[in-house]
């Protein structure tokens, strides 16, 4: 199972389809809100909601979608990233209630050489969330910088597998 992937193995124009999707639950919602301090009553408080504002219901925090499509497109974008870089824009498009489901996917707009280190590259890309209706919810774009193939091959040694970790025989 592949897990990121090297500077070559990006095409300008390629399109991610990240799998699967998630359900934001209340639970998931009101967790993120409480370990970022966010306790704006828009996200925790139901009546509130329902009697103060135009949605009549909660609204899952922007971040939280954010973070799940970043975390969504780890395994097809950064899982061998050096560095995520930057991230050069975010914008929420449209609200998340409890109970929507998010699919993403990220398009590679650039890639470039790295100016001062032959064995990696810098990869530009373009995440989209949508909600099970289609609806777009946020758009992030970001820079990665990942290592090239070549130099990576030779950083490791035949056979050993640099993704999982060898641990002592346990047998006796």
């Amino acid at each position: 199972m592949q897990f990121g992937r090297y500077y070559e193995e990006f095409e300008v124009g390629a399109v991610y389809r990240h799998w699967p999707g998630k359900t934001v639950t209340e639970y998931d919602d009101h967790l993120f809100c409480l370990l970022t301090m966010n306790h704006h009553p828009l996200h925790m408080d139901a009546h509130y909601a329902e009697t103060s504002t135009h949605f009549k219901r909660n609204v899952v925090v922007g971040n939280y979608i954010y973070s799940l499509l970043l975390g969504m497109s780890v395994a097809d974008v950064s899982g061998k990233a050096i560095a995520n870089l930057e991230v050069e824009s975010l914008r929420h498009v449209a609200p998340t209630f409890h109970g929507d489901t998010i699919y993403g996917e990220t398009t590679v707009l650039d890639k470039r050489e790295s100016n001062s280190k032959p064995d990696r590259g810098v990869v530009s890309v373009e995440t989209k969330g949508y909600k099970q209706d289609g609806t777009l919810v946020c758009v992030f774009r970001r820079r990665v910088m990942v290592p090239k193939k070549e130099y990576a091959a030779a950083a490791v040694p035949a056979g050993a597998d640099p993704e999982r970790p060898s641990f002592p025989d346990t047998q006796g």
